[in-house]
Formats: structure tokens, C-alpha cells, sequence
């Protein structure tokens, strides 16, 4: 759980204008900014960006929200992994009791077993010459395999010689030993060894390659509390200065092409852990740079890799983000090819022989296709429609329905409407038909909600109890004592995320975004709660004076007068 003061502290520091303008490009409207929406296509911008409320508002979609609400719904980020990005961006360390995975967490036993392990390949890599020789082979040097931690791991069990304790369950928990029938044995023998770290650095697997012959040529640790395949990505610790200097990153298919092109001074690759990409990857990638280059040999097999490592990245993508593939001359890789011809090549196929994700998607749909036939044609369409239902970036969704259309030679409306819903669309409220009708009670709780310290001057005999403002707005005020002191609407907006009163709270920021900065709210608020006054005055009144004068205590009677008089 994210401590409240921290969300806080941390919208306090964040300036929404920046993190959308660094994904979708704002102009200066009047005293806010406007763009395109991102989250719905359209021609003349109607997304609008407040930077005194720190809050967005589509005029035409509906879609609002805090600096968070945006990430979470323009990246596809959980709320935690929101949080981290923006913290990152700002300096800020997410509390550790915040950081715990929804998973149990693992048991220091765990991490010690990897690093104890890792240290113990890595010095018989240096006691094995058969090992160092394989490695100046393939031309590393000690300093790159430093760099990397590389190592390696004797046949037999030597771990026994390395955990006193060779039964300890962190070793089988870890990964580090199999237990068959009865008996354990270490999973990595005669390997070179090539430790797989988190993003902080921590060693959470292996991948072990046979240094011969041998099946299967690349061995990776097992699902395990620390180590989850379809997440992890290798080299991006070692790689993270590099890919943003460089602006960009590469995915090649090895752990050696990683060290190899690091070795040869291209130093901004990573590889999945020997599976295809999947969305995971792709957005954590993204998330790093607004560049992505897939790499793949240029054969049947290379080109089958691609299509899958297309398909996880549509739901990943980004307008404003780049993906880009690289198809290498068939029998090549990229440690063959960059060691073959050189650092300059390489980046020269990089800058001039890449391949941008939509052409690639178009090339494949439209390959070997009898486009002048109807038959073609839908069959094309029936292929091409989940494809780009799944494209989580609306504007370029919008143009290859469109490229497709005219290869097809159809009308864009056969292509279908953009069937792309965003993980966490269910937190974006639908545009409302209408705007609720005005009322002093609503007014009310604009002007709270702009200014949270006057919801104790507010009498709650006031409230008219047949008004249907009534219970949000008493709410409301029992809610923002509560918080302290509040920074702005923002934080107000993220304090209230998934309670009750959240629809109400995005409801009235989006109605206020393009309200006047230097209204007085204060003022605003003496001339509601006037209004309030008089009308339960008039209320109090007319139901005293339809009783019988007999049936009114003295009070009641003395009440009457007064109100009759003021």
C-alpha cells in the first residue's frame, strides 16, 4: 500500500504539462494547454490540460484525470507502476513498504543462494581455461565478461563444494538445483554462465550455454518467486545509461548477440529470456525509450519471430513511440554480423535499414494476397481486424486502417472503427449526455472541492434532506477534514481514487478545467451558503406555518416569528 502523503508529496512535485507533453505534444490555449486526444480519434483538438488544477479533461471522450490517470491509461500501467515512473521522473524513492509485490515476498535466502552462486562461477570461470578460451572465440574480453558477470559452471554438482547445506530449500526454490526421484544434482553443468538481473541490479537467474554441442543450447533458470520469463529482460540493467544516451533500444533473440554488441560498442541491447517478446516486455521497453528496434535474421524462421514479437506489441504501443524492425541477411546474427563487419555497419543498418512496425504489419497482411478479388479482399479484412482492434495507439491505429483500406481498395469504413480498449478504460468516466442541472447544492460542492478548508464552516442543517445533492455533498464534507491540507485538485483527485465520491470529484474538475485561475472562491462560497440559509429559512418557515398555530411549542412559535421577521 502507497502511503497517502507520499501520492502527495509526489503530485506536488510532478508537473502534468510535462509528462503528456513528452507523449502528446500540447499548445498554449488561454491559460491551459490542448491536443488532440490521444484516447479517441478526432481532428480539432478538444483533450484539454490545466496546469493550476493538474488535471486533463477530453471534451469529447469523456477521459479525465490526474498525472497518474494519464500515465495509467496512456501507458496501460498498473497504479503502483505509475507511481514508480512518475517518482523516477522526479527523484523520488517509492517507500519500500510500498514496493511489495502482490506475490508473497521472496525470502532473503533466496537472493543470497543467486549471488553466493554467481560469485562462484565467476571464479571458475577464471580457473577454467577451456571456458576463457571459448569466450576470446567468440571475441570477449575479460573486461566485458566482468561487465556482465559471466562465468561458468562445472559439470557434476559442485555447488555441494559452495552451500554446506546442499538439501537448503532456497537452492531448490531458486533454482540452482533439480530434485529427481529422491535425489538433487545442480541444474547448470558445463555452462558459460550468464547471471539475468532485475532492474536494481539483483541477480534473480541464469541462463547457462553449453560451450559444445549439446541440447538444449541455452538453459534458463525455472519459474521461481524472484524470476518470471515473461517479464524479464536481459542486459537492460547493464543497458539503461546506453539506451538513453543512444535514444533508442534493440531486442536481439541471445544473450550472447547482447554481449557481443556491448563488446563491440553498441551497448543499448537487450534480449528476452529465450521466448517471444510479450506485451510486458514491450511496454517496460517503451517505458525506457520512445525507440524500439527488433532485431531478427532474415529467414523464414527470423521473419515468423518478428510477426510474433508485432503481435505482443500492438497493445503496447504509443502514439509518439517508434517501433522498428531489423532483418539481417539470412545466416547472420548480430554478434556474427557485428563481429564480421564492424560497429560502423551495424548502426548503418540501424539508421537506414529498419523496417517501421505499421509497413511491416501492412507487408505481412497484404503478402501473396489477390487483392482485386472480393474474396481477397475479406479475407484481408477477417486477418487485418483483430490485428488492429489490438493497437493501443489510437492516431496511428487510425492511419494503417487507413493505408489498408486503399491496398484493399475498399472503403476505410469496411477496415471497421478502432475496437482498442485500454486495460484501465473501466476508470474513465463515459461523456455524459448532459451536464446535471444546476443547483446551489452542486455549486456547493464546486466550490468545496476547490477550496476543501471552508467544508467546516458548512452547516449540515442547511441541506435540503429532498435533494439528491444532499448525500454526496454531506459526504463530501465529512470527507475533507480528513485530508488535511490539501495541495491542489489533483491531490484531492487521487485521494478519492476508487472511493464513493470519485465520479463526483472527476465530474466537477472536468466541468471546472477551463474555469478562471483567479476566481474567489471564498467569496463564491459566502454567496452559496447565503442562498442555502435563506432557502431552508423558507423552508422552516412554510412548515411551521402549515401546522396549527396550537401545535407549536413556544420555541417553535418564537422560531416563527423570527423567521417571519429576517
Amino acid at each position: 500500500m502507497i502511503p497517502r502523503d507520499f501520492i502527495d508529496t509526489l503530485l506536488a512535485r510532478v508537473d502534468i504539462v510535462d509528462v503528456i507533453d513528452r507523449r502528446v505534444p500540447l499548445k498554449k490555449a488561454g491559460q491551459n494547454y490542448q491536443a488532440c486526444c490521444p484516447f479517441h480519434s478526432e481532428k480539432s483538438p478538444s483533450f484539454t490540460v490545466s496546469p493550476t488544477k493538474q488535471f486533463y479533461h477530453c471534451f469529447g471522450c469523456g477521459a479525465h484525470g490526474t498525472a497518474l490517470g494519464f500515465l495509467m491509461e496512456y501507458e496501460h500501467m498498473s497504479f503502483p507502476d505509475a507511481v514508480a515512473a512518475l517518482a523516477q521522473d522526479v527523484g523520488l524513492a517509492v517507500p519500500e513498504s510500498a514496493q511489495a509485490p502482490e506475490r508473497p515476498r521472496p525470502p532473503p535466502a533466496l537472493w543470497d543462494a543467486l549471488e553466493q552462486a554467481a560469485r562462484f562461477y565467476r571464479q571458475k570461470l577464471k580457473d577454467t581455461p577451456r571456458a576463457v578460451e571459448y569466450l576470446k572465440r567468440r571475441g570477449l574480453t575479460g573486461q566485458i565478461a566482468a561487465r556482465f558477470g559471466i562465468g561458468y559452471a562445472p559439470d557434476g554438482s559442485p555447488l555441494k563444494q559452495v552451500f554446506p547445506d546442499y538439501a537448503a530449500e532456497a537452492l531448490a526454490a531458486s533454482g540452482l538445483v533439480v530434485e529427481n526421484e529422491g535425489r538433487r544434482y545442480d541444474r547448470f553443468r558445463d555452462r558459460i554462465m550468464f547471471p539475468i538481473r532485475s532492474i536494481k541490479g539483483q541477480i534473480i537467474g541464469f541462463g547457462g550455454r553449453v560451450l559444445d554441442t549439446g541440447e538444449p543450447k541455452y538453459l534458463n533458470s525455472p519459474e521461481t518467486p524472484l524470476f518470471h520469463k515473461g517479464s524479464e529482460i536481459y542486459g537492460l540493467y547493464e543497458a539503461r545509461a546506453a539506451i538513453k544516451a543512444a535514444g533508442r533500444v534493440i531486442v536481439v533473440e541471445g544473450y550472447m548477440d547482447v554481449v557481443a554488441l556491448a563488446q563491440h560498442g553498441v551497448e543499448f541491447a537487450v534480449a528476452t529470456l529465450g521466448t517471444a517478446t510479450t506485451p510486458v516486455h514491450a511496454r517496460t521497453l517503451l517505458r525506457h525509450s520512445d525507440r524500439l528496434i527488433y532485431a531478427f535474421d532474415g529467414d523464414n524462421a527470423g521473419r515468423k519471430a518478428a510477426w510474433r514479437a508485432l503481435e505482443n506489441t500492438l497493445e503496447a504501443l504509443q502514439d509518439g513511440k517508434e517501433v522498428r524492425f531489423l532483418f539481417l541477411p539470412e545466416g547472420e546474427d548480430p554478434d556474427s554480423f557485428i563481429r564480421a563487419h564492424g560497429q560502423a555497419e551495424f548502426i548503418r543498418l540501424l539508421d537506414h535499414d529498419t523496417l517501421p512496425l505499421s509497413s511491416f504489419l501492412i507487408r505481412e497482411l497484404v503478402r501473396e494476397r489477390r487483392l482485386d478479388t472480393s474474396e481477397g479482399q475479406a479475407a484481408l479484412l477477417k486477418e487485418a481486424k483483430p490485428l488492429l482492434d489490438k493497437i493501443a495507439a489510437p492516431m496511428l491505429a487510425s492511419l494503417i486502417r487507413r493505408e489498408l483500406a486503399e491496398r484493399a481498395q475498399v472503403p476505410l469504413e469496411a477496415m471497421g472503427s478502432p475496437g482498442f480498449t485500454a486495460p484501465n478504460a473501466a476508470r474513465r468516466a463515459p461523456r455524459p449526455s448532459r451536464r446535471p442541472p444546476p443547483s446551489t447544492l452542486r455549486s456547493l460542492a464546486r466550490i468545496l472541492i476547490m477550496n476543501p478548508a471552508r467544508a467546516r464552516d458548512l452547516d449540515r442543517r442547511w441541506l435540503d434532506p429532498n435533494d439528491p445533492m444532499s448525500p454526496p455533498l454531506l459526504a463530501l464534507t465529512d470527507w475533507l477534514p480528513t485530508l488535511g491540507s490539501i495541495a491542489h485538485p489533483a491531490v484531492l483527485a487521487e485521494s478519492a481514487r476508487d472511493s464513493a465520491l470519485a465520479p463526483l470529484i472527476n465530474e466537477i474538475l472536468a466541468e471546472l478545467i477551463e474555469s478562471n485561475e483567479d476566481w474567489d472562491w471564498n467569496a463564491e462560497f459566502e454567496g452559496a451558503v447565503r442562498q442555502l440559509r435563506d432557502d431552508w429559512r423558507r423552508r422552516r418557515m412554510n412548515e411551521l406555518a402549515s401546522r396549527p398555530l396550537a401545535s407549536l411549542n413556544p420555541e417553535e412559535r418564537a422560531e416563527l416569528i423570527e423567521l417571519a421577521r429576517s
